[in-house]
C-alpha cells in the first residue's frame, strides 16, 4: 500500500511538473512577444505545445503572432485548436472573430463574438469589433448600437468616436457626424482618421474648401496613406482639377492596387475627359473588387449614357437607386419602371 501512495505521490509530482515547465514556456513566449521577437516567440509556445499539444494558451499565442504577421489563414487555424482544447476560452473566441473579420467571413466573426459578449457583456474591445463586423455588413444601426455600447463605458476613446462618427455618416446623419469627429479631433488632433472621415461629412454638405482642408491635414499626418491620397483626389474630381486628381488616384492605385475606391475614382476622372468606354471599364474593375463601393453604379450609369448605351445605362441607374446611392432622379424619364 505504501508503494501504491508512493507511485502516486510520483506520479503527481511528475504532472505538476509538467504543468509548471510549460506555463514557463508560456511566460517566455509572451515576454519574447512583446519585445517584437516573434519568432522566438513561437519556439517556446511550440515548446509548451511539445510537452501538452492541447494547451490552449499556446495554440492562442500563435495565432496572436501569425495575426500580426498578417497571416490570417494560418492564424485561424491556431484558433481552431485553441477553442477545440478549451472550448470556454473566450479570448480565443475574441480573437477568432477578429482574424474571422480580417479574413472577410464577416457572419462567421459575428457568431464568435457573440459568444464572447454573452458571457462579457461590458468588454469594451468586443462591443468595438462587433460594430466593425456590423458595418462591413452595411447594418448601420446596428453597429452604431455597439459603437455606443463601447462609448457608454468609455467616452473619450477616440477610436469610437470616429467610428460612431463614421456610422452617422453612412446613415446621412452629417451633423452627428461632425460632432462625433470634432470631439475626437479636439481629443487628438494627430488622430488622421478623424480629418478623413471629417472631410467625407464636408464632401456630403458640400463645402469641397473646409472637405480638402481636413483631408490636407489627414495627408500632412500620415503623407503616404493611399487611401487619404484618393479621398483627395476624389474632391479634385468634384472641383474638376483634373490633373491634380489624377495624380493622387494614380498614386493610390499604385501604392494599393485592391482599393476599389480608387480604381472607381479613376472612371469617374476618364468619364469627365469625355472617354466613356474607359470609364466603364474602371468603374467596373472597382464594383468587382468592392460590390458596395460608394456610388459606384451612380457613374456606371453616367458611364453608359455618355456611350450611348441606354439599355445598361437603365440599368445601373436601376442599381443605384436600389442602393440608395443617391436621392435625385436624373434619369427618370429616360428610364421609366
Amino acid at each position: 500500500m505504501r508503494w501504491k501512495l508512493l507511485l502516486l505521490c510520483l506520479l503527481t509530482a511528475c504532472a505538476e511538473s509538467e504543468d509548471t515547465r510549460k506555463h514557463r514556456f508560456l511566460l517566455k513566449g509572451n515576454a519574447a512577444l512583446e519585445e517584437q521577437n516573434e519568432e522566438q516567440a513561437i519556439q517556446y509556445f511550440e515548446e509548451a505545445l511539445r510537452i501538452d499539444s492541447c494547451f490552449a494558451d499556446a495554440h492562442n499565442n500563435i495565432g496572436t503572432v501569425l495575426f500580426r504577421q498578417q497571416k490570417y489563414a494560418e492564424a485561424l487555424d491556431s484558433y481552431n485548436h485553441s477553442i477545440a482544447c478549451k472550448t470556454d476560452f473566450l479570448n480565443a473566441y475574441f480573437n477568432r472573430s477578429n482574424t474571422l473579420y480580417e479574413l472577410g467571413k464577416s457572419e462567421e466573426a459575428l457568431i464568435d463574438i457573440e459568444k464572447v459578449l454573452l458571457k462579457k457583456a461590458d468588454t469594451i474591445p468586443a462591443l468595438f469589433l462587433r460594430g466593425l463586423i456590423y458595418t462591413r455588413m452595411r447594418d448601420y444601426k446596428k453597429a452604431q448600437d455597439s459603437f455606443l455600447g463601447a462609448f457608454l463605458r468609455d467616452s473619450l476613446n477616440v477610436e469610437i468616436l470616429i467610428n460612431l462618427g463614421t456610422v452617422s455618416y453612412y446613415q446621412k446623419n452629417y451633423s452627428i457626424s461632425n460632432a462625433y469627429l470634432h470631439k475626437a479631433i479636439s481629443l487628438n488632433p494627430k488622430e488622421a482618421n478623424a480629418f478623413n472621415a471629417r472631410s467625407l461629412v464636408e464632401i456630403a454638405n458640400g463645402d469641397l474648401a473646409a472637405a480638402i482642408k481636413s483631408i490636407n491635414s489627414a495627408i500632412i499626418l500620415k503623407p503616404g496613406n493611399a487611401f487619404y491620397r484618393n479621398n483627395r483626389g476624389y474632391i479634385y474630381l468634384l472641383n474638376n482639377e483634373l490633373a491634380l486628381a489624377l495624380a493622387d488616384i494614380d498614386y493610390s492605385i499604385a501604392t494599393d492596387p485592391y482599393n476599389a475606391w480608387a480604381y472607381r475614382n479613376k472612371g469617374i476622372y476618364y468619364l469627365k475627359m469625355g472617354e466613356g468606354i474607359s470609364s466603364i471599364r474602371l468603374l467596373t474593375q472597382a464594383i468587382e473588387l468592392e460590390p458596395h463601393v460608394e456610388l459606384g453604379y451612380y457613374y456606371l450609369a453616367k458611364a453608359f449614357f455618355a456611350t450611348g448605351d441606354s439599355n445598361k445605362g437603365c440599368e445601373s441607374w436601376r442599381e443605384s437607386l436600389n442602393r440608395k446611392e443617391i436621392d435625385g432622379k436624373d434619369y427618370d424619364l429616360l428610364c421609366p419602371n
